[in-house]
């Protein structure tokens, strides 16, 4: 019933950095968990500490244990007592299996973990959390998970609960498409006369996600090869050129145990639309679009702009609908722009201008003044300005080089089916079938 329901499950270290986490329920946004960390900090100097912390209308319920915290969110009035005996049966279960439940512990048991999460909890409520039956579902010897899906006890109900029987399509065909979005942040540093501010790359990551459509006759069994410079790397120790994957997040139908096995991606899908999988890059490639930014103040009565936005990726490559957001002073007004190419628009509730172009083709350079007045004579701002940052898409080009090299199918009636995979951005991008 609706009793329970936590959206979410996190496990953070002493830092509040998350280890691990288990999206349930998808209402709640996944990065609220980062409010958690200063609101516990704050209660604890004003000694006002308790076990529900809020934000907005978002409520954590956390508990700590050695050097972590549990924390579940949820945004309904979840009946907290449920939330809570259902953290201390984390923990329990946890110790149980790795005998001591603490920072190490997590690390070293990945895979494991996201298995018993899903099997101690369903969609946000709790289920089988014996365990007894969990020991038996989840076979395990030190930290290697036996390959191979083991059989589910009698105590288990329909092993595949994502997908029903019966299933048939006339003409049996996947989907898959790679979507990846770089975030850029470029630092500027202003000054109050004519200075050019140079910029600096705070942090450019990739994130990225393999969604699938799937419109297959029966229970197939699909096994998904991606190109070998991908390292699902969580040691630290990268071979030079490859490309390793961050917090990878799998659907519920991927085989773990099989994929810490031998790196296999093998799953029975559910039927229709799902993503399979996402993962974060953090990447030192050069920034695909360079913003350089001139910022001059004149005697406080009017501020000017001038970004000039390069892309450094080849010709034959083009970036759609990009966004460049430039921070403005609050109380900047009467704005006049002028650019190259595009269109501007300030954004007085953000304070931000933002210059969008709609494509922008691999090699070129393009120039953008903006020109606000001043009203008030502020004091001079010491705290520093947010970054300018750039949003984007490429089409046929994934940043981060992960390619799909093989999907097989295999039913058991032996039907042809056929793969199609696509590299993409929001808009479009054409087909081509894949061996």
């Amino acid at each position: 019933g609706g009793a329970m329901s936590a959206s979410a499950v996190y496990v953070l270290d002493l830092k509040g950095k998350v280890l691990i986490c288990r999206n349930y329920r998808g209402d709640v946004d996944m990065s609220e968990v980062e409010h958690f960390m200063p609101i516990l900090m704050e209660k604890e100097e004003e000694g006002t500490l308790s076990p529900i912390l809020a934000h907005g209308g978002v409520r954590f319920m956390w508990i700590k244990h050695n050097n972590l915290y549990l924390v579940a969110t949820s945004k309904k009035n979840a009946c907290v007592s449920l939330v809570f005996s259902f953290l201390y049966k984390v923990v329990q279960v946890f110790s149980e299996y790795f005998k001591e439940l603490e920072e190490e512990s997590i690390r070293d048991n990945f895979v494991i973990i996201y298995e018993l999460l899903d099997e101690l909890m369903d969609f946000g409520y709790p289920q089988t959390t014996d365990s007894k039956i969990l020991q038996e579902y989840i076979t395990q010897e030190g930290h290697k998970l036996e390959t191979g899906a083991p059989r589910p006890p009698a105590t288990v109900t329909n092993a595949v609960s994502w997908r029903s029987e019966g299933i048939k399509y006339r003409k049996n065909e996947v989907f898959l498409d790679v979507i990846e979005s770089v975030n850029l942040l470029v630092s500027t540093f202003y000054f109050s006369f004519c200075v050019s501010a140079n910029g600096n790359v705070l942090r450019s990551e990739i994130v990225g996600s393999i969604k699938m459509r799937v419109f297959l006759s029966g229970m197939p069994e699909l096994r998904l090869g991606l190109n070998d410079k991908v390292l699902f790397d969580n040691t630290g120790r990268g071979k030079s050129k490859s490309v390793e994957l961050e917090d990878v997040k799998f659907h519920q139908c991927v085989r773990l145990s099989r994929f810490e096995n031998d790196r296999t991606i093998s799953f029975i899908p559910p039927d229709g639309e799902f993503e399979l999988m996402s993962y974060r890059l953090n990447t030192h490639v050069k920034p695909l679009i360079w913003i350089e930014s001139v910022i001059e103040k004149h005697s406080h009565s009017r501020i000017e702009y001038m970004i000039k936005a390069k892309s450094q990726f080849k010709r034959r490559s083009t970036a759609n609908n990009v966004e460049i957001h430039i921070p403005v002073p609050n109380d900047a007004d009467s704005p006049k722009f002028k650019t190259t190419v595009g269109s501007v628009k300030w954004v007085p509730e953000n304070s931000e201008i933002v210059w969008s172009i709609k494509s922008f083709p691999g090699g070129k350079e393009y120039l953008m003044r903006a020109h606000f007045g001043l009203p008030s004579v502020e004091a001079e701002d010491k705290e520093g300005k947010p970054p300018i940052s750039v949003k984007f898409e490429i089409p046929y080009f994934t940043t981060s080089g992960i390619q799909v090299r093989y999907l097989k199918i295999i039913e058991k009636s032996g039907y042809q089916a056929l793969p199609w995979v696509r590299y993409i951005t929001q808009n479009g991008g054409k087909w081509k079938a894949i061996g």
